[in-house]
This record gives structure tokens, C-alpha cells and sequence, in this order.
């Protein structure tokens, strides 16, 4: 089942007494991956995965129960009983499938080389489990093949995997390695496998689905000779076979066990070659040490996640502390996953010219979903990862001096990939570069971002620059019937002209800025202040009919990403003044707000996306994130508090189905960890936070000297409670904080923010236009 906590650490514990006391140092050291559940968001549409991995590492150890089927997406899903091996790459929380690649199985008894059915274990190498015997915490994940009485135990380093398989007494005990399997078997393209040695097997898999081109190496090491060995092709078994190559291959190799004898599997990755996949392996893990690797591992998520420092309530119950501890750990883990590393041990990297490149002083990463993770993950990682924030901002720039854009607003492995929508690297660059993480050529960055906004790729290029940029550029906004999903490119197009505005006018260039700042209130043209709703308009400047605010629509007629009207209209973050205006001031706009969380959540024409619902607000999909924060723009922001509150108790928990839809790389965790710590990033690229309703009694946030000016920054409550939710007053620094923001300089700075906290309103705070989050600018 998943994983329980014996108990809560609340306060560090000093040992006293006698020759043998511990300075207070020593003996203050919490283990925070004691609150981590891997097995959070595995369950309903989260599409986590629970196997071992890293913060922002390249292998993503995992078992995989199905490959079809929206919510296998990341392999694994808890209403499973049967799994097929363990693979070495996963995605949290996407809504597409892929990797999957390079999967091991122990088993014993017949060799099979297909993995069988959910439906009927036997005909394959798949085997039952049950989740009472099955085990994850930061780094580590076990689980008891029942079919085959084999302990599988799973840890990582960056950029490889450690198998510990335990065996029962076997004459015919076999490792079968699947070089063809994968998450969506129509993406198969070709494998290979080659037995090198009695203890070596190497090859690659190719596959084309949502990642273009991606060719995956691996070198698998094993700790013991095997006796027998061979291939396959298809289900066509070849004894004694040392190669083979195809769309589906792979190898076994077999022995003869004793009781309880372990056998080991190192298993490097790499996107370049085998010898660099050897190279990883062999210097990450030297020797055959499992439980070395296994600590280090705990090590590194321990100190990463220690960069948060939370307290709860005393007033919470211990159970409910526990849910609190337990839900915010596992958010920051969760969030701290990705963007991964890319690159190998000594910097090699393919890069988007199909090339191989070195990074020199940095590490190249991958997995950019920035139209899900520009909101909160990538602000959240300028607070407690900075390092790896700049290392994915210099990404970006190699990536568009070698393929000669910016991919917007996604992108996996080698390839553009384009799937979603909008241009959100400059949401993330100018965001690192206003908070002081601005370790890379600027000026080269604004010709980046700038050619995206500007510049019509070519026929052949669409995959590059901004979709639809033509129309953008011709009407001021995108028509319906001339590019699906039109209003919310239009939204995300102007949003993104608003971070251009913000780097030119950092940078001293006010022609530029002038230019996006005009071009950034373009979402005024898809407003239709008859309705109160961004609509979608046709070339001729008729709006669509018959409109209905709740439908979400599919092919041709799928306005909205992943949403409706309802919840797309909210998306003007850098402008909220302005969006007020059209919608006819505050009164009005603060009824079509409340009506937006206390309407029916009926949604014509749904998908499988639009989930988390409180009236036509969807928490399960990113569209929706900044919303509720909107009611400190209008002058009442005791709403948001109450509903950053419900959101937070009500949509997320500590169980497997925790999450109320897809993770997506982070996002929705990262949503959790700000608004759990009380504060919320409207519009990244601004450097202001806006205040919700801080959950706990303290949070200490501990920052990196190399980008703060400070060692920490701290937010306390006072009284604070489950019922005591509603902000009474506020200090910062000891001064008198009537303002519902405050900068990313006053963190930077270090300092602390005090909240008192009650059970009822204080409608007096934060209330005046001047206490409001600032619109357009930061004054």
C-alpha cells in the first residue's frame, strides 16, 4: 500500500547527557524524505509515477503496469495488480505518453519474452503484485514479484539506475531486457541490443511519437556472469544470439540461483552514444554497492528538499498535521523532478541540430513543458533551485543558437515539439533575469525571445516560432477560422508581449518596450463586453454563434486549450486593472468572479483534462492557477484566502489519488508549495507575489548566498488554524504590511513576513486600490 508514516517530526530532538552528547548541530537534523509519498497522484489523473529518481536528474526509475491509454501516460497507475518491468525514463504528470525506455524483468520458471495482458498475466513475462508489498520513499522503490517470488529494488544516480533483484532458489532464473518497450507501442521505430560480455549488454531504442527522433543508449552491467544468454526479434527466441535489431528486440540472460541470492544490474542512459552511456555508468557507480547508492541518493533529495523549512500548527490535530507534512513534501518533491538533466557525465549532448555539443559550465537539461510549469514550477525554482534555473535558462540559449529558435512553448529531448500552445520561454528568461539569475548573454536572449515574437518561420519550420503569428500580427488577435484554439493563443500571445515589454525595458530598450507594451493589451480584442467573456472572433470581426461559455470543444472547433470561456477569460495576469475595465468595473467583475466558482460545473463537451472543478473553476488543469488570486486585484481579498484554503483542503491530499488532475511536470505541485507557504506569482516576469492564506505556523525558505543577498527569508502566522484562515493583519520586517504583494526584493533581502490570522474576514485589509497587486508595472 501506499507508503505510512510511523510519525511526525515536529521539532528536532536533543539527545542530553552524559560524554556521549551531540551539539545541538548534530543533533537537529530532520529527515524530510520521511514526509515524501511517492505514490501521491499515481492514482485518478495525476499520472505520477512512484519509481526512484532525482532531483532534476535523467533517469526516472519506474515499474510500468500498462503502455495505452490516457492515464498510463507515466506507465504506472494504482488500480494496477500486475507490471510488466522496470524502465529507466518517465514523465510526471504529462498528458501524453512516451518514454518507458529500456525495461528489465526478473523472472524464473519459463522463458517469455512478450510481456502478457493485465487480462492474463501468464501468457507473458508480467507479473502480479500487490501494493502491500511494495515500497517508495525519495530514491528508492521495491516491490515483491509475486508470479516469480523475486524482491526487485530499484535506486538511482543521475544519470543511471541500479537494479537489486532477490532471487528465490531457481534453476532457471532469467533477466529478460526489452530494448523495444515503450509507453504507446505505435511509437516504436527500431531497437538494438548486443551481448558484449558475460556481464555487459548495451544497445538503443529509436522511437517517434511525442518526442521527435528520440534515440535512447543504455549499458547494462551485471554483478554476476550469466550462464546462458540470447536474443530475440518479435517473439521469435534466438539461443546463444550475441545481437539483433529491429522495431521490437531485446535479450535475456539466465542462471541458476540459490536461496535469497541477489544479483545486481547498473544500467547507464544516454541520448548520445553507448560509450557515453558506459561512461555515465561506470563513473556515477564505481563498485556494486546498492545501499551506498541508495543513501546518496536520500542524501541529495533530503538537502533539496530541506530548502523549505515548514512548522505546523499546534492547533491542527496530529493527524492532520501529518496530512499537511506528508502533502506539502511530496509537492515540493514532485516539483523538484523536472526540467531533467540531459547532458552526460563529461557534458556531451545532442543538441536540437542533431548534433553533439558540449556544455561547458553548465548542465544542458530537457523537458520544458513551459506552458504548464511557466506559472509556478519555474518561479518556484528561482527560490530554492537557482542554479538550475539558470542552467535551463543557458539551455534555451544553446538550444536556439543550434536550431535557430526558441521552442515554444515545449520542448522534450531533441526535437521541437510545439504540442501546446503560447511563447513561454520568455516568461521564464525575463522571470531569472528580473530576479538576478542572469548568468547568460542577455542581449543574445532578447534577440531570442524577439524573433519568436516576431518572425514567421517557414512552411517547412512550423514547429518553430509562434503559431499563428501572421494573424496575431495582421488583426490583433487570432481568428477562430484561421487557427483552432484561437482565443487562447490570442491570451498567451499578449502575456508574453507583456515579459517582452519587461526584458526591452530592462535592458534600455524603450522603442522595443513601447512596442510590446502596446501589443500586450491585444487580449481587448477577443473581450466581448456584452458577455463579459474572451470570445472567439472570425477575420471579419463577427463573434462565433451561437457561444456557449461552458463548451470545450474538440478538432476545429476547440477555442479554448483545454478549457472553455469560463476559465480561459481570466488569463490577462500582467493586466488584471485593465481586464477589470472591460469587463466594466469592479462591481461587475467581482460578480462574473464569484459566479465563476458558485455556477453548476456542467461542461458542455468536456475532456479528459478539465477536472478539479468548483463551479466552472478548474484546479486540474493550468489555465485556471492564477484565478482565485484575482480577488486581491478588486479590493476583496479575503475570497482568495478562503479559496486558496479550499483548493488546498479539498484538492489535494496525501493519498494516491491526491491530486485532482495531471501533475504536468511540476505545475500543480508547485501551485500547492507557493500557495501552501501563502503567497502566489500572478504574473511571472513582474518579481511580485501575491498573498493567499498561509497554511502553516512558519516557513522558512532557505536561500542560495550565489543569487540572495540573505540566508533566509521567513514567513510566520500567528493563531493560525484550519478555521483561522482569513489574514487579520500583516508585518514586514516589523512594519505595518497593508498591501495584498509584496516584491521578490523583499526575499531576496531576507527578512520576515508575520500574518495574524482569524476566523473571521477582516474586510478593512488590503482593500484600498492602492493596496492592490500592481497592473502592467511594478509601482
Amino acid at each position: 500500500m501506499y507508503q505510512k508514516f510511523k510519525g511526525i517530526i515536529l521539532v528536532a530532538i536533543i539527545v542530553l547527557g552524559g560524554p556521549a552528547c551531540k551539539t545541538q548541530k548534530e543533533a537537529e537534523i530532520i529527515h524530510y524524505n520521511d514526509f515524501v509519498d511517492p505514490f501521491i497522484g499515481t492514482d485518478f489523473h495525476g499520472h505520477t509515477f512512484p519509481g526512484a529518481a532525482l532531483p532534476g536528474g535523467m533517469v526516472q526509475l519506474s515499474p510500468d503496469a500498462g503502455v495505452e491509454g490516457w492515464d498510463w501516460c507515466s506507465g504506472y497507475h494504482y488500480s494496477d495488480n500486475s507490471l510488466m518491468g522496470f524502465s529507466h525514463l518517465h514523465r510526471s504528470g504529462m498528458g501524453a505518453g512516451d518514454w518507458g525506455d529500456v525495461l528489465l524483468m526478473p523472472t524464473t520458471g519459463e522463458l517469455k519474452v512478450v510481456p502478457g495482458s493485465k487480462e492474463n498475466p501468464d501468457e507473458g513475462y508480467r507479473s502480479r503484485f500487490s501494493h502491500e508489498e511494495e515500497t517508495a520513499s525519495p530514491g528508492y522503490y521495491s516491490v515483491q514479484l509475486k508470479d516469480y517470488s523475486v524482491k526487485a529494488e530499484l535506486t538511482v544516480s543521475e544519470r543511471a539506475g541500479f537494479h537489486r533483484y532477490t532471487f528465490p532458489k531457481s534453476e532457471a532464473a532469467h533477466i529478460v531486457i526489452d530494448a523495444g518497450h515503450g509507453i504507446r507501442n505505435s511509437y516504436r521505430v527500431g531497437s538494438e541490443v548486443k551481448i558484449v560480455s558475460d556481464t555487459e549488454i548495451v544497445g538503443h531504442r529509436a522511437s517517434h511519437g511525442f518526442v521527435k527522433h528520440k534515440k535512447v543508449y543504455f549499458c547494462a552491467k551485471f554483478s554476476k556472469p550469466f550462464q546462458a544468454y540470447g536474443t530475440w526479434s518479435g517473439d521469435n527466441i534466438k539461443p546463444g544470439s550475441k545481437e539483433d535489431s529491429g522495431v521490437y528486440t531485446g535479450a535475456y540472460i539466465d542462471y541458476t540461483t540459490a536461496e535469497n541470492e541477489t544479483i545486481g544490474v547498473k544500467v547507464g542512459i544516454s541520448y548520445t552514444s553507448i560509450e557515453q552511456a558506459r561512461l555515465n555508468v561506470e563513473t556515477e557507480i564505481p563498485d556494486w554497492n546498492f545501499d551506498t547508492v541508495k543513501e546518496n541518493a536520500a542524501g541529495k533529495w533530503n538537502q533539496a528538499l530541506s530548502k523549505i523549512e515548514v512548522q505546523t500548527p499546534t492547533e491542527d490535530s496530529p493527524a492532520l498535521q501529518q496530512q499537511k507534512l506528508t502533502t506539502f513534501y511530496t509537492a515540493l518533491y514532485h516539483a523538484l523532478l523536472f526540467p531533467a538533466t540531459y547532458s552526460d557525465v563529461d557534458g556531451k549532448y545532442v543538441g536540437l541540430d542533431g548534433q553533439i555539443h558540449i556544455a561547458n559550465d553548465f548542465t544542458y537539461l530537457s523537458d520544458f513543458s513551459l506552458w504548464d510549469t511557466h506559472r509556478a514550477e519555474m518561479p518556484l525554482l528561482t527560490l530554492v533551485e537557482p542554479q538550475r534555473n539558470l542552467d535551463a535558462v543557458r539551455t534555451m540559449m544553446a538550444q536556439y543558437e543550434q536550431g535557430g529558435w526558441l521552442p515554444t512553448p515545449q520542448q522534450f529531448g531533441n526535437s521541437y515539439t510545439n504540442d501546446m500552445i503560447g511563447d513561454h520561454p520568455v516568461a521564464a528568461i525575463v522571470d531569472a533575469y528580473k530576479k538576478g539569475i542572469d548568468g547568460f548573454d542577455a542581449e543574445k536572449a532578447f534577440e531570442a525571445v524577439k524573433k519568436n515574437a516576431m518572425e514567421i518561420p517557414p512552411a517547412d519550420h512550423r514547429s518553430k516560432g509562434r503559431v499563428g503569428l501572421e494573424y496575431y500580427q495582421k488583426y490583433g488577435y487570432i481568428p477562430y477560422n484561421k487557427l483552432r484554439e484561437s482565443v487562447s493563443r490570442t491570451l498567451e500571445y499578449a502575456y508574453n508581449d507583456w515579459c517582452l515589454a519587461q526584458f526591452a525595458q530592462a535592458l534600455g530598450k524603450t522603442e522595443d518596450y513601447e512596442y510590446f507594451l502596446k501589443r500586450s493589451t491585444s487580449y481587448k480584442n477577443i473581450i466581448d463586453t456584452s458577455t463579459g467573456f474572451a470570445r472567439p472572433k472570425d477575420d471579419k470581426g463577427n463573434w462565433l454563434e451561437p457561444f456557449n461559455p461552458t463548451f470545450v470543444g474538440h478538432g476545429d472547433e476547440r477555442h479554448y486549450t483545454e478549457a472553455n470561456a469560463w476559465q480561459y477569460t481570466w488569463f490577462v495576469p500582467h493586466d488584471v486593472e485593465g481586464l477589470i475595465e472591460m469587463e466594466g468595473g469592479k462591481d461587475k467583475f467581482l460578480m462574473k468572479l464569484d459566479s465563476l466558482f458558485t455556477i453548476s460545473s456542467e461542461v458542455q463537451e468536456t475532456t479528459s483534462d478539465v477536472t478539479g472543478m468548483i463551479g466552472q473553476y478548474a484546479h486540474g488543469n493550468e489555465p485556471s492557477h492564477h484565478t482565485l488570486y484575482l480577488y486581491n486585484y478588486a479590493g476583496v481579498p479575503w475570497k482568495t484566502q478562503e479559496l486558496a484554503r479550499k483548493v488546498m483542503d479539498e484538492l489535494y491530499h496525501d493519498g494516491p489519488d491526491g491530486l485532482c488532475g495531471n501533475e504536468d511536470m511540476g505545475q500543480m505541485s508547485a501551485w500547492y508549495v507557493l500557495s501552501a507557504m501563502g503567497f502566489y506569482p500572478v504574473a511571472p516576469g513582474q518579481n511580485v507575489y501575491t498573498v493567499g492564506s498561509p497554511t502553516f505556523s512558519k516557513v522558512t525558505v532557505h536561500l542560495d548566498r550565489a543569487y540572495y543577498n540573505a540566508d533566509q527569508f521567513i514567513i510566520e502566522t500567528v493563531n493560525n488554524s484550519n478555521k483561522n484562515k482569513y489574514i487579520q493583519s500583516a508585518t514586514l520586517n516589523g512594519k505595518p504590511l497593508e498591501k495584498t504583494w509584496y516584491r521578490h526584493e523583499d526575499i531576496k533581502n531576507g527578512g520576515t513576513l508575520v500574518f495574524q490570522m482569524g476566523p473571521e474576514p477582516n474586510k478593512n485589509w488590503g482593500i484600498k486600490q492602492e493596496d492592490a497587486p500592481p497592473s502592467m508595472t511594478e509601482n
